[in-house]
């Protein structure tokens, strides 16, 4: 029978697996699923939607991310840094897959839900006679602007978490000061146009399309890769 702590950190593992596939398979469904479906639906559809769908979704939503989020940096930080190490093949493709996620999870609570609140709360207001919200528009484009972020995210964060056990290949950088911050600047880039760039336009035009949304987030996969083969 496996020792009480191998229990433990297996648990917590499960625990992230699960959250993880809650919250992005939501964010696939919204962006794969929903949006092109409010798109192309009559408005009283769509409004309906809002008031009572959208709310659970995102229930289930942002409670993923943040079990993920809290239960991944407990597995990464108790079981990681004390059993393995940071020297070790893998290590530093799941720091850089959890700060990605971190960035996704930010994204979800301090943008995605704030917006989409306000959302609801027009189609609410709206549905019982009352004026709309002039913001609701603008607060729906920001929070699918950061919505589709996090599925250009998504994709290289997946790749560099399943390199731990799966790519023991993965160079570990020269300089870790030099790698670190190159990278950082990377996901800072991709963060700032999803705040303040303007959707469908200049950076953000990309990540109007889920084709252009899913380019993007494999060559961001590619160039990150890219970067642990010339820092390694």
């Amino acid at each position: 029978m496996a020792p009480m702590g191998e229990w433990v950190w297996f648990l917590l593992r499960w625990i992230h697996f699960l959250a993880g596939i809650t919250w992005i398979g939501l964010l696939y469904y919204f962006n794969f699923v929903q949006v092109p479906f409010f798109a192309e639906t009559e408005p009283g559809v769509r409004s309906g939607a809002q008031q009572k769908l959208l709310p659970r979704a995102l229930w289930w939503f942002r409670w993923g991310a943040m079990i993920t989020f809290l239960s991944g940096w407990l597995y990464l930080l108790g079981f990681w840094v004390h059993k393995v190490g940071f020297a070790a093949a893998g290590a530093w493709g799941i720091l850089l897959g959890g700060l990605l996620g971190s960035i996704m999870w930010a994204n979800v609570w301090f943008v995605i839900w704030p917006k989409n609140k306000i959302v609801i709360q027009n189609a609410l207001d709206t549905a019982a006679g009352k004026p709309a919200n002039p913001a609701a528009a603008a607060a729906g484009a920001r929070g699918g602007l950061a919505s589709r972020t996090n599925v250009l995210l998504s994709i290289p964060m997946l790749f560099f978490m399943g390199t731990a056990s799966h790519m023991p290949s993965l160079p570990v950088p020269r300089s870790g000061a030099v790698f670190w911050v190159v990278a950082l600047v990377i996901m800072a880039l991709v963060q700032i146009n999803a705040l303040m760039g303007t959707p469908g336009k200049g950076a953000a035009k990309p990540l109007a399309t889920v084709k252009g949304t899913l380019w993007a987030g494999f060559v961001l996969t590619v160039i990150f890769y890219f970067w642990f083969v010339v820092m390694g």
